[in-house]
């Protein structure tokens, strides 16, 4: 099975890179499922169940997210529906929605870290070891898990913490892509952010001038999703032997939308 896992979408820009790779990078691979992180392709803050159905629409199985699906209110319903939406597991079961979904023989966990993230979320070491041991029931034949966290540390340990339990655990949150794409010792896939779909002119997302502002100023200062320029869109293909649930191979697929060339 090969399943390709996509970073963080970021507003128009990365729904349309999305859209304008995905279907065509889904047959040249041959890919089976997909996910990617949802949560900030509503003007980079959140998700609206219109832009739901058209990251469907492109091609995604399943979309994960992380502290800012809280963003736009609108979502929730649809957290709690049957859609393969899902946020973060170890949030309160007060929260809306879910935080894993199963779709044939394939298990999609999302967790959000505890280092330099907002509070109140509960050990995603503790909520982790009892999702997977809900799952042994009747365990699926993948397990991907998107880890949604700032510190790269903690992002690590998890991959080592999980190694043989999972096929994949990757990265996302920071929109930085890094160049760590390896297998663990027992099987896992493992990279420590994927990146981002989103403009390439702009810091992790946002328009320059905005970011800057903050730095400059220690001012609060609202953040617009950068308009204009190329897109990247920024992915991990795994392959993973059915029968085992490990992966045997994982590589990179960064790509660019220039519409200026078009």
């Amino acid at each position: 099975m090969r399943v390709l896992l996509i970073g963080d979408i970021v507003g128009k820009s990365g729904r349309k890179a999305l859209e304008s790779i995905l279907p065509n990078l889904r047959q040249e691979e041959k890919i089976d499922f997909v996910v990617a992180n949802g949560e900030n392709a509503a003007g980079g803050f959140g998700l609206t169940p219109e832009i739901a159905e058209a990251i469907f629409d492109s091609g995604v199985d399943v979309i994960t997210s992380g502290n800012h699906i809280w963003d736009q209110r609108e979502i929730f319903p649809s957290l709690d529906g049957e859609l393969p939406i899902i946020r973060p597991a170890n949030y309160p079961s007060a929260a809306p929605g879910k935080g894993v979904v199963r779709i044939g023989g394939i298990a999609v966990i999302n967790l959000q870290g505890r280092v330099f993230m907002p509070e109140g979320t509960h050990s995603p070491w503790i909520v982790v070891d009892d999702l997977l041991d809900d799952l042994s029931d009747d365990p699926p034949k993948v397990i991907l898990v998107d880890f949604h966290t700032e510190a790269t540390s903690e992002q690590n340990a998890m991959g080592w913490y999980l190694d043989g339990r999972v096929s994949a655990l990757v990265g996302t949150h920071t929109h930085v892509p890094t160049a760590d794409t390896k297998l663990l010792p027992r099987g896992t896939a493992y990279v420590t952010d994927l990146g981002m779909t989103g403009p390439v002119n702009s810091i992790i997302g946002s328009r320059p001038d905005d970011v800057l502002s903050r730095f400059l100023t220690a001012m609060p200062k609202r953040l617009n999703v950068a308009e204009g320029g190329p897109t990247q869109f920024n992915s991990v293909i795994i392959q993973i032997d059915e029968q085992t649930g490990m992966a045997n191979d994982v590589r990179r697929i960064d790509r660019i939308l220039d519409e200026t060339n078009e």
